[in-house]
């Protein structure tokens, strides 16, 4: 069988763990070979990449609020593999502050939430521009989140960095068409460990709110990522909800 992505490079900034890692699965076995970043567990990174099917498949280091190591990433993948077509942003971090709150949300961390979840993801644009424009057939894929477009969310922070992360997708879709197409996917709440706190208990409560009567899987935000790069070939700009009706 043919596989659509073969011969394509994928580079999953973030991707160790939870949507990442899902990503990096769905996007192999399209035939892509996949670069795994890591910042802080190298050894689940390494698993991720063992677990791939193909061959070829890295896992490097990289911290997106320290570009240069983005920087140094890029290099690092055109010269072993000559090629990124495909970059998705799926790094980041939260906790979940009540938005009322107005005293609980400090200078200190709203910078830093900007600077880990939205400097970052323009940053690993950025720095992998050239390879992607040098596709010609180029994809960056943004993992963004409904609190961008509801406004609810674990923090407002988080809200206004996803509402940022869509308006970037649709700004750079502009600028950097037709080299490279942008997308942004869009989750509803997931069943992983991304939000300090919410356990099984809190996941079921959601998930009798949902029309569809289920929290996502990361497996369900991968294959989302995966359709941009292998069937939604004429979108740009445009953000892919992935919540189970949740925003309704």
């Amino acid at each position: 069988m043919t596989q659509i992505l073969s011969g394509k490079v994928a580079v999953v900034i973030g991707g160790s763990g939870g949507i990442g890692a899902a990503a990096a699965r769905a996007l192999a076995a399209e035939g892509a070979t996949l670069v795994v970043t890591w910042r802080s567990d190298e050894a689940a990174a390494r698993a991720v990449i063992a677990g791939l099917p193909g061959s070829g498949h890295m896992a490097r280091h990289s911290a997106v609020e320290d570009s240069a190591t983005l920087v140094a990433l890029a290099a690092d993948v055109g010269g072993a593999l000559g090629r990124c077509d495909i970059l998705v942003n799926s790094a980041g971090y939260t906790k979940p502050i009540p938005i009322a709150d107005l005293d609980a949300l400090t200078d200190e961390f709203i910078d830093d939430m900007f600077r880990v979840n939205w400097r970052g993801q323009f940053a690993a644009i950025r720095a992998f521009a050239p390879l992607l424009k040098a596709s010609g057939d180029g994809l960056v894929v943004n993992v963004s989140s409904i609190a961008g477009l509801n406004g609810v969310g674990s923090n407002l922070a988080y809200a206004a960095i996803k509402a940022g992360i869509d308006t970037m997708t649709k700004s750079l879709a502009r600028v950097l068409a037709p080299a490279i197409r942008m997308m942004s996917v869009s989750p509803g709440v997931v069943a992983t460990d991304f939000v300090p706190g919410r356990d099984a208990a809190a996941l079921e409560k959601v998930a009798s709110t949902i029309p569809l009567r289920r929290v996502a899987t990361a497996e369900d935000v991968a294959r989302a990522i995966a359709a941009c790069a292998t069937h939604l070939t004429y979108s740009t700009g445009s953000i892919l909800i992935v919540d189970g009706g949740r925003a309704l």
